[in-house]
């Protein structure tokens, strides 16, 4: 049983230190020579002892799973094959986000070395939204496409899709989101999440779905002799994995199973054989290799999605498909410009919606749903996020905009908490006829709207994350990793917790470990909205810095700030901070409660 070891901390959760056999820590700590605290981090989070070395030290040959059994994809790689060696026309329909962007370009890089010039088409965000429309799709039929790969979106998108497969396309969808009961009429659905698909492989992300497609597909035309007779190499799909990591990690889906290994796999490509926009753009953000998943989530996906939100739609994806360093460059500045220009309406947008919040006293609402006829479409699920971090339920914000036909349609985002699908609850709402499209997955999702059901919408949704919270624990509780004393903070620590135990993201959050009564030394604001401070053990002895950031103006910071002569628990991250050459261990305090 999980040891409760704090029940009210600043933060307002409970600390908990779950149980683990100490024998289990020690035989691994003597079998695979890592640190005790790592061992225990290895057992808590439930990685079978026979499993461990696979999870220390994934390989593409040992590790990578059998793309065919993914449902479909057999008879899929097979007419694809088929359609290559005839010489038929391939389109993409990419969505416009990082994963769209990612897995367009790794299939549009596939189908050029195998001697295909796709065009891709990534919809505009405001003006056409999220998934597939007849007008795109009719405009493809145009230019001579005979097949149509529609990636990371249109598993729900049932009339469009039917409609594009009676103008004479043969669509194939790469998809990810979650799926009903029956799939679109196309040719081919390859998706994950197909009721009827026993795979295990639904932590993909669309760029993972898309990468194992192709690597079915390079099988199907190897086995068919392609490669030979037209004298042609095999592509190297490794040097893909950088792009397939990229996307990965955007999407913020469990970095668990194969995810883990294209994201190791994909931070070792060296820098000089690097996708040359990645490379761009790493350079415009000042960031050095090797990449992390930080780099990854918070400054290169945040400036790829830019694009898409106040400017091009098809920026990510036409800065990953080009091989002209110049072009990559001038692209990757105006994805940066458009980052700024995206944070400063971001920060009017949440100051805005935290407003209408207390206003309305929304606060005790199961669901926090906010529209608003002046916010940007294209930032409504920042906002979202943003909300439903600051109140810890889940949260929608719907914007409007002017569809094809000069509709006006309501288009909202929603982000939400563990135990809280949200998705699914967009999906019931279509099905009850209160939304016109509604999906994503469990943590995020998306819909389009008539404005005159905005109200029966704001009871059903009500209602439905009212039913859902009574069946699920959606109290704070924070799993604490591990206990150490400043003194065992070593780099060597944290490069093994990195390097091996790594990445972490979504399942597999990076270790909180707890320092037990801790002195404060040094405490002081940065930035205007961060702490920092020094750490030491009681005792006194080496000490380590440690950041809290956005906690001035909170329970935490105001703690920090004045904590005077009171011994802390602390609760962080640990974190290598280099500067001019030299590395230093530092934490970043994530919650704390004054010792007893």
């Amino acid at each position: 049983m999980p040891t409760n070891i704090v029940s009210h901390s600043l933060n307002k959760a409970r600390w908990v230190i779950p149980d683990v056999s100490l024998d289990d820590v020690d035989l691994l700590v003597h079998r695979h020579e890592v640190p005790e605290v790592v061992a225990r981090l290895l057992c808590q989070r439930g990685v079978p002892p026979e499993e461990v070395d696979s999870f220390l030290n994934p390989t593409l040959k040992n590790d990578f799973p059998d793309p065919f059994s993914l449902k479909g994809l057999g008879d899929m790689a097979e007419d694809v094959a088929i359609a290559i060696e005839d010489g038929k026309k391939f389109s993409i329909f990419g969505d416009f986000d990082v994963d769209g962007a990612t897995s367009s370009a790794v299939l549009y890089r596939f189908l050029k070395c195998v001697g295909i010039e796709a065009k891709i088409y990534i919809p505009d965000r405001l003006s056409e939204g999220y998934g597939p429309n007849i007008g795109a799709l009719q405009k493809l039929k145009e230019q001579g496409a005979d097949i149509l790969m529609m990636l990371d979106c249109g598993t729900t998108a049932f009339d469009i899709v039917k409609a594009g497969t009676d103008l004479g396309l043969q669509i194939i969808i790469l998809d990810h989101h979650e799926a009903e009961d029956h799939l679109p009429e196309c040719w081919h659905v390859i998706n994950p999440k197909r009721k009827d698909d026993t795979s295990g492989l639904d932590m993909l992300a669309a760029v993972g779905v898309t990468f194992m497609v192709c690597v079915a597909i390079n099988n199907r035309l190897r086995d068919r002799g392609f490669y030979k007779n037209k004298g042609l190499s095999e592509p190297n799909l490794k040097g893909f994995l950088d792009i397939v990591a990229l996307g990965t990690v955007c999407d913020m889906v469990p970095l668990t199973g194969v995810n883990r290994l294209f994201i190791r796999m994909g931070f070792a490509v060296p820098y000089d054989q690097l996708n040359v926009g990645i490379k761009a753009l790493m350079g415009v953000a000042g960031i050095s290799p090797p990449i992390s998943t930080y780099d990854c989530g918070f400054v290169l996906g945040p400036r790829i999605n830019a694009g898409s939100r106040v400017s091009e739609a098809d920026l990510g994806a036409r800065l990953l498909t080009s091989d002209d360093p110049e072009e990559c460059k001038n692209i990757a500045w105006t994805l940066n410009d458009c980052n700024d220009k995206r944070k400063a309406i971001q920060k009017t947008m949440e100051e805005q919606a935290i407003a209408m919040v207390e206003d309305l006293g929304l606060q005790d609402a199961p669901l926090i749903l906010l529209d608003h006829e002046d916010w940007h479409p294209g930032l409504s699920g920042l906002v979202a996020g943003r909300l439903k971090e600051k109140y810890k339920k889940p949260a929608c914000v719907v914007t409007y905009a002017y569809d094809l036909s000069g509709r006006k349609e309501g288009r909202g985002s929603g982000r939400s908490i563990p135990g809280i699908h949200i998705a699914q609850s967009f999906i019931d709402a279509r099905i009850a006829g209160f939304l016109e499209k509604g999906g994503g997955h469990a943590m995020a999702g998306g819909f389009t709207m008539n404005p005159d059901k905005l109200a029966d919408l704001r009871e059903f949704l009500n209602k439905d994350i009212a039913r859902q919270m009574e069946n699920t624990d959606t109290n704070i509780e924070t799993i604490i990793d591990g206990v150490l004393t400043v003194q065992g903070i070593t780099l060597g620590l944290i490069e093994v917790l990195q390097n091996k135990v790594g990445p972490f993201g979504q399942e597999q959050p990076e270790p909180v470990f707890m320092l037990k009564n801790i002195r404060i030394h040094k405490a002081d604001i940065l930035g205007g909205a961060h702490i920092r401070v020094m750490l030491s053990d009681w005792e006194g002895g080496t000490r380590v810095k440690a950041m809290a950031f956005r906690s001035v103006d909170t329970p935490l910071g105001d703690a920090l700030l004045k904590s005077g002569t009171y011994a802390f628990h602390i609760l962080g991250q640990l974190k290598i901070n280099e500067w001019q050459g030299r590395k230093s261990a530092e934490m970043h305090i994530v919650d704390a409660v004054q010792a007893a």
